[in-house]
């Protein structure tokens, strides 16, 4: 019995040491993770293609640019609030550099539109890019040169200060691989379908293809 209790004993000690230190993995990975937040349009479609990227840990919908605090879709998408549909990324800088995903990024929208993007039209549609300091100023201002470059067009994305980036509701995170049933106009439909469907519609990956040919790196992947 007391060789039992002692085997018992180190059993347990030995799932707490391997608990311990998947815990402190895990808290070293979120230290090294970093972010980087855009604006291209629908937040639904930025995060769905940002999330098939190697080295993104996650894509979360939301808003940034405004003044208003803890904004609601609703007044996004009505006007006034001076925020765009955004996402925040969180990835691993030793899998993928901040430099690549501007570079992805710029790809996989029309830099060219200042009115909003593909079918959806209106300010909170714009595209942008946040910026916390100089550096990452500078970083942009040269990636995004290089894409005027290779798309032989003036390129209208902003440069824009990051205050602060507000989640979307919890409706629309991760929308685009969702099983929630729905009512659309096409009936009932789970999220993921009915994403699809206005992707489609939209004509998001056919202007990205005109536009950039086989440097588009999301298009047609949906």
């Amino acid at each position: 019995m007391v060789a039992y209790i002692r085997e018992l004993k180190a059993v347990t000690l030995a799932a707490l040491i391997i608990v311990g230190l998947c815990m402190q993995a895990k808290k070293a990975h979120a230290a090294d993770a970093d972010t980087l937040v855009v604006a291209g349009g629908c937040f639904w479609c930025v995060e769905a293609d940002f999330e098939k990227v190697k080295g993104v840990i996650e894509a979360e919908s939301g808003f940034a640019g405004g003044a208003l605090d803890n904004p609601t879709y609703k007044q996004v998408t009505r006007g006034g609030t001076g925020h765009l549909e955004a996402v925040q990324i969180t990835f691993d800088p030793a899998q993928v550099t901040r430099e690549q995903l501007l570079h992805l990024f710029f790809r996989s929208v029309d830099p060219t539109d200042a009115g909003g993007q593909f079918c959806d039209r209106g300010q909170s549609y714009q595209t942008g890019i946040f910026v916390s300091d100089d550096a990452e100023n500078t970083l942009v201002k040269a990636v995004k040169e290089d894409a005027a470059k290779a798309l032989g067009q003036a390129i209208v994305t902003p440069i824009l200060p990051l205050d602060r980036f507000w989640p979307a509701e919890a409706y629309h995170q991760d929308y685009y691989k969702s099983g929630d049933i729905i009512l659309t106009r096409f009936g009932p439909r789970t999220k993921a379908s009915a994403y699809k469907l206005y992707r489609d519609a939209c004509g998001r990956d056919a202007r990205v293809r005109a536009l950039w040919g086989e440097d588009a790196p999301f298009a047609g992947q949906s």
